[in-house]
């Protein structure tokens, strides 16, 4: 049996844990010998062995009805918007995602699970020369709220070693820690790329959960805008783009001016990020340099950045996204479309009557959403014009629109529509954002 198999089984069966009786409840606790057992074994394994084994062992008793756990925690928290804006009768039901987030099990009485020996042993391997067996240990004592576990990934970032450093930084990033935003900041100016990367994720998480769990008076901006702001400047394009992302999360619109400059930055993932992140802070400032940005080479830059316009939801917009009904993208038109029924102002009608035309029907449904969400009397001839379209799909959008429009002839031209294309039951819209 390889090495790979044997690591597999053992991940995959009850072996792992010792029936060891709890006062409180009828559950086992994982045995310190075990824990060492088996990452005395993840020594020599490959990432996707040493994934599966740090997730079993995060999650030891399968407890996937409360969430799942992402898969690596260094990956870049970028999506990629792609609206989905379809809140006809007819449409399928579309979900919103966000930037990859998690499910914490911090709280939860399962860590009660693990008694002071199981955690000795995962804390005795902090500085194990291998990364995946580091790696692991970090999660499960960050994820776990291991006691001295803050202590002993500060001291890390002060290591030698870039690997114990990176370790470090992972270990505050998991861990959630307020005490981690100096040392996290401070590791931003890290001479290696991979230690500032992990210290980016760390910051950008901090900011997450103060702003889900504080308001934004509580939170010290300042504190981590200024070295992320600079983290925007490094050599290493993910650590730029990982700022990006951190940066959008601070809901502060002086982070405006630092991404509006990472929107010209030499690589595409990162203006991408910068864009998104300035959809984020929903800021009127964020207009101009994302409407410069529905200029750029790449189409998806151009696509992210009229969605994030559509979050702005600023008249202003209007002149650039009209302007983006022509791009050559078809999905660039399509979230165009959708962003401008955001904004809801009657200036589109125009431009958006002109999309009914598009040759793609996507784009065609997109702008009968949005001519419906402006709810202008001046597109009810339009709409009624594209009642007659050859595809149901912008039939059906056309009358869903018009239905929307206090006005007589639209009141008409909805009564009158054929059988097939009358609403059926009207469902909030809503837009699906594509990692």
């Amino acid at each position: 049996m390889s090495p790979r198999v044997a690591v597999l089984l053992t991940v995959a069966t009850a072996g792992l844990f010792t029936a060891v009786p709890c006062a409180s409840q009828r559950r086992t606790q994982l045995d310190s010998a075990r824990v060492a057992d088996l990452l005395g074994r993840l020594r020599g394994a490959d990432s996707v062995v040493c994934q599966l084994a740090g997730n079993a062992l995060i999650n030891p008793w399968n407890m996937g009805n409360l969430g799942s756990i992402d898969d690596e925690p260094l990956a870049t928290p970028t999506p990629r918007p792609m609206p989905r804006p379809m809140p006809m009768p007819f449409a399928a039901p579309l979900a919103m995602s966000r930037p990859a987030g998690r499910i914490r099990f911090g709280g939860f009485a399962g860590w009660g699970r693990y008694d002071v020996s199981a955690l000795g042993a995962f804390r005795a391997v902090l500085r194990d020369p291998s990364r995946c067996v580091r790696t692991v240990a970090t999660r499960v004592l960050g994820r776990a709220q291991a006691p001295e576990a803050f202590e002993a990934f500060t001291a890390l970032l002060h290591d030698q070693s870039a690997g114990l450093r990176e370790t470090g930084a992972l270990g505050l990033a998991e861990l959630e820690d307020e005490r981690a935003t100096r040392p996290l900041a401070d590791a931003l100016e890290d001479g290696e790329p991979a230690v500032r990367a992990a210290a980016a994720v760390g910051l950008g998480r901090l900011l997450v959960r103060r702003n889900a769990v504080w308001a934004l008076g509580a939170i010290e901006t300042r504190q981590v805008r200024e070295p992320l702001a600079r983290a925007l400047r490094d050599t290493d394009a993910d650590v730029r783009a990982i700022a990006a992302w951190a940066l959008g999360h601070l809901e502060d619109s002086t982070a405006v001016a630092p991404l509006g400059d990472a929107l010209k930055d030499r690589d595409a993932g990162v203006r991408r990020a910068a864009a998104y992140a300035l959809g984020q802070l929903e800021s009127d400032r964020s207009v101009a340099p994302l409407t410069a940005a529905l200029k750029d080479a790449d189409p998806d830059v151009r696509q992210t950045a009229a969605w994030a316009l559509g979050q702005t939801e600023s008249v202003n917009a209007v002149d650039g996204l009209g302007a983006s009904l022509k791009d050559e993208d078809v999905e660039v038109r399509e979230t165009a479309a959708w962003a401008l029924g955001q904004v809801e102002s009657s200036a589109a009608v125009s431009a958006l009557a002109g999309a009914l035309h598009d040759r793609e029907v996507s784009v065609r449904v997109a702008a009968a959403w949005a001519l419906g969400q402006i709810e202008s009397t001046r597109g009810v001839e339009p709409l009624k014009e594209a009642m007659r379209d050859e595809v149901q799909e912008v039939r059906r959008a056309a009358v869903w629109a018009l239905s929307q429009i206090d006005d007589p002839r639209a009141e008409d031209a909805v009564r009158n529509a054929a059988e097939g294309d009358r609403i059926r039951r009207p469902r909030a819209p809503r837009v699906r954002v594509r990692p």
